[in-house]
């Protein structure tokens, strides 16, 4: 089942300040997840940002903030993003049942967003280079869990791409850029 741009929405959740540095190698997943957003803005794909308890947590990270400047925050204190009612109105407004997925930790809030989007009907895709936890095992667990649960998990490189589909356009040209 081919992922389509036509179809796709992002959600980039709780890269947050107070935690991100904590996270299991947090300089090479801000690599990553900018890649993805800068990639998500060339090909038109909208992103849905989440913010876990910013009073404890702080706002996005910096150099994420600048690029998603664009989508305001969504602050949330549920772990699952379906269980807030404004981030799942901004969802279903949007029309688009593929949703891509990236942040942290992804034993909690990606974890129980993903399933919960699948049970809703949607089909949440997990970039796995763009998630993590504090503890990596964590983050295994997470993985193994959500590919039983019958969700899908890729790479940042391949999500680009084949929501790219073509080689020899502007878009290609720039995603093949980024990902160099």
């Amino acid at each position: 089942m081919r992922i389509l741009k036509e179809n796709a929405l992002a959600m980039v959740v709780d890269v947050q300040e107070k935690l991100f540095p904590h996270i299991h190698e947090f300089q090479q997943l801000e690599q990553n997840i900018s890649i993805l957003v800068d990639g998500f803005k060339l090909l038109n794909v909208p992103v849905i940002v989440t913010e876990q308890y910013k009073k404890g947590l702080g706002e996005t990270i910096p150099s994420l903030a600048r690029l998603v400047k664009d989508y305001p925050p969504s602050e949330k204190t549920a772990f699952s993003c379906c269980d807030d009612p404004g981030i799942m109105e901004k969802i279903e407004i949007s029309s688009k049942r593929d949703i891509i997925l990236a942040g942290i930790e992804a034993h909690i809030c990606l974890l129980q967003t993903a399933i919960d989007l699948k049970e809703r009907g949607f089909r949440p895709i997990v970039v796995e280079d763009c998630v993590a936890s504090r503890n990596p095992e964590n983050k295994r667990i997470a993985i193994t869990r959500l590919v039983q649960e019958g969700v899908l998990v890729t790479s940042y490189e391949s999500i680009l791409f084949e929501l790219c589909r073509y080689s020899g356009t502007e878009q290609f040209k720039a995603i093949s850029k980024l990902v160099k």
